[in-house]
């Protein structure tokens, strides 16, 4: 049961509900303000009652939260009486889970608000491996919490609760004495912003997590027999203008030639720090690692661009452009660092989606390094549709997608690169009787 509320004068319109009949269908139920009085005290969530004069009418097609096309409301004579002995079985609940192709074709459309079941990857910006530390200051300030959830291995998308049900999340996260990691909330709606779908709870949002309910259970056990799945790399979606090239530090590293991870020096060659790297000797090769402030609307931070992204950005190899430098100054020696080239500063102002990697060790330590590993098509002409917003505490403002979703890692780097990344740089959401049970 949820208090509906007008949301502008805030004035109580009545009390929402869903009842499930004895064929198991559920129906969206609704008390009246002047009623609510009345009927409230005799309603326990769970029980089963025998409802005696009421009338219906046709849902309307937005924000729908049963399939059912009726909604059942109490009149001024309706008759509610409990029943004990009950020959038919009742559903204790019924959850409308969706998947993430679901909810992009109902996105922006205002219609059915269907439920998400999956596991965090992060909550209000920070990773599920550490517990996380939630500031409810901040949440009763800005009203909501964002979470990132990943429904079996689907792409991970963007959950934003608000009010009340940013409360409910808060109060059920900490009474776990272990971090949960398995949540279902009801009746979201989607939408889309800046080119990207996101979820958002509405006033008959509820918040289930690990062992609440038999989904939750279910899904906590998949996910134990999965744990490849929980631990998978997260890349997130971002639309933000360049405002600047970060001076003082390498713009470039020498990498191996086979597996561009970092290349050090040995005795009489370069040689591979990825030990699971074929070549025990390389020539090396540079490769982008550039450190960048971006920015949009309503926030700024820092990204660090790896290989083929910097060869989107600037459409030249970084190996390119230090062989130029050299070759116009060839008094310089080989430990000679190459300073930002120009092609690499005419980025500054431009706007572009970013395709960012976000793993444990981006969050470790006391600084973060997002790193973009690819640039992807810009939808929206200004940044400002977008939403950096949180993203630099948080790495994430539009969408995110995993392991092998459109936004793969670049092949220009391996993985020890992009830890290397992390230790130099730092960075700073009627009539007829009828017998039903209340779930809501």
């Amino acid at each position: 049961m949820k208090p509906a509320q007008n949301p502008v004068k805030k004035t109580l319109i009545g009390l929402e509900m869903l009842l499930i009949d004895e064929q198991g269908t559920v129906i969206q139920g609704f008390i009246p303000p002047g009623r609510i009085k009345k009927y409230l005290p005799e309603k326990k969530r769970g029980s089963v009652y025998e409802l005696i004069n009421f009338y219906g009418w046709k849902n309307k097609p937005m924000y729908r939260v049963a399939d059912h096309i009726t909604t059942v409301s109490f009149a001024w004579n309706s008759e509610l009486s409990v029943l004990h002995d009950i020959p038919i079985p009742f559903d204790e609940d019924r959850f409308r889970m969706h998947s993430y192709e679901d909810f992009e074709a109902n996105c922006d459309l205002k219609g059915d608000l269907y439920d998400v079941l999956g596991h965090m990857k992060l909550v209000d910006g920070q990773i599920i491996t550490e517990r996380p530390t939630i500031d409810e200051a901040k949440i009763a300030t800005t009203r909501h919490i964002m979470i990132h959830v990943q429904s079996h291995e689907g792409p991970v998308m963007k959950l934003y609760l608000w009010d009340q049900a940013a409360t409910d999340f808060c109060k059920k996260f900490k009474s776990y004495e272990n971090t949960p990691t398995v949540v279902l909330v009801t009746a979201v709606n989607t939408k889309r912003l800046g080119g990207t779908m996101a979820l958002s709870s509405m006033s008959p949002t509820r918040v289930f997590m690990d062992y609440d309910v038999q989904p939750t259970i279910d899904y906590f056990a998949w996910l134990s027999t999965n744990p490849e799945i929980a631990k998978q790399d997260a890349f997130f979606e971002c639309t933000a203008t360049i405002d600047d090239v970060v001076h003082g530090s390498a713009w470039y590293y020498i990498a191996c030639t086979g597996c561009h991870s970092k290349a050090t020096k040995g005795a009489n060659s370069l040689i591979c720090t990825n030990p699971r790297c074929v070549k025990d000797t390389t020539a090396g090769v540079a490769q982008y690692r550039a450190k960048i402030s971006v920015y949009d609307s309503s926030e700024q931070g820092f990204f660090v661009l790896l290989g083929d992204a910097g060869f989107q950005l600037t459409g030249r190899h970084a190996s390119e452009l230090v062989i130029s430098y050299f070759e116009a100054n060839k008094d310089k020696g080989p430990d000679h660092e190459v300073p930002v080239p120009e092609t690499l500063i005419s980025i500054i102002r431009q706007t572009h989606k970013f395709c960012v990697k976000v793993t444990d060790h981006n969050f470790s330590g006391n600084t973060r390094a997002i790193t973009v590993t690819k640039i992807l098509l810009l939808e929206t002409p200004s940044p400002t549709e977008g939403s950096l917003g949180n993203a630099i505490a948080e790495p994430s403002m539009e969408a995110v997608q995993t392991g092998s979703d459109m936004c793969e890692p670049s092949k220009s780097r391996g993985d020890s690169a992009d830890e290397e990344c992390k230790r130099m740089f730092d960075s700073v959401d009627p009539e007829r009787v009828k017998r039903a049970r209340c779930e809501k």
